[in-house]
């Protein structure tokens, strides 16, 4: 394998278990009793250090270990969970995360980052209680009569937080040039031994003695950070001259359980699963298989591996038997899981754009089946339609992503920027399930922490005027996402006090954004703070107030094609909500012309096409509503809004539309229908209006293309497309065509009201 692909693999799954842990510490904090939530926080931390220590990355096994340290004791219940615990942890997840970025840089980190690192190391140590490292690793050498063995070797492994090795050395290993005593003080350079007993059983009465043999055993109660591997590597010259048997800390034992449980689905031998949580070593295994190799050879009864592991005293039952329920566990779960495999985003966005390639060809192939009129072609290009939309909605589907992922980062935002202002405010999330393009999620985020931001800092009150004011002093902020007219809509709703109708008004006219005598309804006021430079915060501090912000929150989101509203009651709270469609990529969409003009409508917007009689034709000039079965529906021409002219089409341009009612004489008779004017009923956020065309053209698979600098300031089209003849279609901006029906009737309903009031 190419180490630089794991090395990048290591750093993206480190930013997951980051994420992971990050999500963790947050909800722990409300319930510090959850040992679930421990056991994440832990295993995340656990599993950078693991796979950091295969690429020697030793400042990052060294920092993790510490913070491992704590989060040990936290679940063996010797510390509690406290919200400075929590505050520490998360600065500790912001350095790894740190400490991460420089892997990925090839970067050695800077001597400011080390001097962070000791930093946080010091707080764990004082926070945690823990005394600083000896400096000397000596051990006391008690009498055998005083040494209490702890090892159980039925039950859980050692009964305190120390290793346990027991070594009973061969008699000859003085004659193979090997001191024991050698092996026992190197252990001192890795960890401290506690305590260790001399077994002197074995030896001979004094004339019977060899001088050149050695009959000495010990027990050695041995604490240290390192894994299991590592002490066992200290006696690697002397493995075949000695019975060396390793147990862990009683800990640890939960550590083993934890790790084989959240071991990726994937099928491993009982061995290889104890050697991956650490409770085995190659040596291990193999010295147990060669005892199963030979018990089978002299006909004995042979007996499981993990029998025969037990049996040598060198892994606990327990491991075994989570060991056993993990294969099965993966084997039940292997039929119905598919396997999983991570896809580079620039592939996949450049799989989506060969697929719209692949829609043009193949409405040009249709275009030319209709010309030529083949039966057997045209029916060849119906089955390449269909089968390139399903092509196009499976690709669709693969950059679908749930926005859960982008709502839960908020909770580290709520949290830190609360603190920082000094209000109790709580954060809470809906419609973490939907579903939108992994293109909009990633260019959303930025948006949405300003509007989070903004809500805490000028949206909720003070503590004391919220109680003034007959609320709970806790604030509520609320993330929310559902789908809605073919969009998806994202709010961010507060409980605050509102946004001030009246001081934004009269900010707006002393900046001369509009005129004292002028009228604006509400909506239109509230949209006021989208203008560059406008604020009505009476001090600046770190998070807003400098009237910067608001006019890059609407620009960014126009810039994804979406829109942004607000509802805002003073005293009782403000909701922001942003309206975006589903994938920026490709879309059904309907095809209607105007003049030689042709526009896209997306398809989820449209509710209804409705024929216009020559009458009702005749009735409407002039206005800008209809009568729609006892409803009354605005409508916009859009060859006025455009200005497009009505040339006659030459008469060797065909389309395909003319073509297929050619071919088909049935449709001889809507020749005369599509000659006058139809009204398209759409839906947005709510509202309902009308657009007037000329001629329905049916659906059409819309490959969206940006417009260029040029048409950036362009109103009511979102983009173009190309046709299956060349020529180029655009996109309508439905909400904004909505919003402009919405704006004009707002304002003529508020005049109407207006003059009654004077009357």
């Amino acid at each position: 394998m190419n180490l630089d692909d794991a090395l990048k693999t290591f750093v993206i799954e480190s930013r997951e278990l980051l994420e992971n842990m990050e999500e963790a510490l947050l909800k722990v904090e409300q319930a510090p009793d959850d040992g679930d939530l421990i056991a994440a926080i832990f295993r995340a931390a656990h599993t950078i250090k693991g796979s950091a220590g295969l690429f020697g990355l030793d400042h990052v096994v060294a920092f993790t270990h510490n913070a491992e340290n704590v989060l040990d004791m936290v679940r063996a219940a010797e510390l509690r969970i406290t919200g400075e615990l929590v505050a520490l942890f998360l600065e500790i997840c912001d350095h790894m995360g740190a400490l991460i970025d420089h892997v990925e840089a090839g970067q050695n980190p800077a001597p400011e980052t080390h001097a962070r690192s000791a930093e946080l190391v010091a707080s764990l140590n004082t926070l945690s209680g823990q005394p600083a490292p000896p400096t000397e690793n000596t051990a006391p050498v008690r009498h055998e009569a005083e040494f209490v063995r702890e090892n159980d070797e039925q039950g859980n492994g050692v009964g305190s937080d120390n290793w346990h090795i027991s070594l009973r050395f061969g008699r000859d290993v003085l004659k193979n040039g090997m001191d024991p005593v050698a092996f026992i003080r190197y252990l001192t350079t890795f960890g401290q031994i506690v305590t260790i007993v001399t077994l002197s059983e074995s030896m001979p009465p004094a004339p019977e003695m060899d001088p050149e043999d050695c009959y000495l055993g010990f027990e050695i109660n041995f604490r240290t950070a390192a894994d299991k591997q590592t002490i066992e590597g200290a006696f690697e010259f002397v493995r075949d001259d000695a019975r060396i048997r390793i147990l862990p800390p009683h800990s640890k034992i939960d550590q083993y359980l934890d790790l084989i449980q959240g071991m990726p689905e994937e099928e491993l031998r009982l061995g290889e699963i104890l050697i991956r949580c650490g409770t085995l070593t190659q040596a291990e295994i193999e010295a147990a298989l060669e005892a199963q190799a030979k018990a089978r050879k002299q006909g004995e009864a042979e007996h499981a591996i993990g029998e025969v592991l037990v049996a040598q005293h060198v892994v606990q039952p327990a491991v075994v038997a989570a060991a056993l329920q993990k294969q099965k566990q993966v084997k039940e779960n292997k039929q119905g899981d598919a396997a999983l495999i991570r896809v580079n985003a620039e592939k996949l966005d450049e799989h989506i754009n060969l697929i719209g390639e692949l829609i043009i060809a193949s409405a040009g192939i249709n275009l030319s089946a209709l010309k030529s009129g083949i039966p057997e072609l045209l029916e060849a290009a119906s089955v390449m339609n269909r089968l390139v939309e399903n092509i196009r909605d499976s690709a669709l589907q693969l950059r679908m992503v749930q926005i859960g992922a982008t709502f839960n980062k908020f909770q580290r935002v709520v949290r830190d920027v609360s603190k920082e202002i000094g209000k109790d405010i709580r954060l809470e999330i809906s419609g973490a399930e939907t579903e939108l393009d992994k293109t909009v999620v990633e260019k959303i985020g930025d948006p949405l922490t300003h509007l989070v931001r903004n809500s805490m800092d000028h949206g909720i009150e003070s503590a004391e005027l919220r109680l003034a004011r007959g609320k709970p002093a806790q604030g509520t902020l609320r993330l929310n996402a559902y789908h809605d007219s073919g969009s998806i809509a994202i709010e961010v709703s507060d409980d605050g006090g509102g946004l001030p109708r009246e001081r934004i008004l009269a900010k707006a006219i002393e900046r001369g954004l509009v005129k004292p005598e002028q009228t604006l309804s509400d909506s239109e006021i509230h949209n006021l703070i989208f203008e560059p430079g406008f604020s009505t915060a009476e001090q600046v501090n770190n998070l807003s107030g400098r009237g910067v912000g608001m006019d890059v929150v609407r620009r960014n989101i126009t810039a994804l094609r979406g829109s942004i509203e607000i509802e805002s009651c003073e005293g009782l709270g403000t909701t922001m909500r942003i309206r975006l469609p589903l994938t920026l990529a490709i879309i059904d969409g309907f095809l209607v012309g105007v003049g030689a003009s042709s526009f896209v409508v997306p398809l989820e917007m449209v509710v209804e096409c409705v024929e216009l009689t020559q009458e009702e034709i005749d009735a409407s000039q002039g206005r800008d509503h209809l009568n729609l079965r006892g409803e009354l529906l605005p409508f916009i021409r859009l060859k006025d809004l455009f200005e497009i002219p009505e040339p006659p089409p030459a008469e060797e341009e065909y389309d395909e539309y003319d073509l297929r009612r050619q071919i088909d004489p049935g449709l001889a008779l809507l020749l005369q229908p599509l000659q006058r004017q139809n009204v398209v009923v759409v839906n947005y956020a709510g509202h309902r209006a009308g657009l007037v065309v000329d001629t329905l053209q049916g659906e059409y698979q819309t490959v969206i293309r940006p417009l260029g600098a040029v048409f950036n300031g362009l109103q009511g089209i979102s983009g173009f497309t190309i046709l299956g003849t060349g020529r180029v279609a655009l996109i309508l901006d439905v909400p904004g065509l909505v919003r402009r029906v919405a704006g004009r009737e707002g304002r003529r309903n508020l005049l109407a009201a207006t003059c009654a009031a004077l009357e």
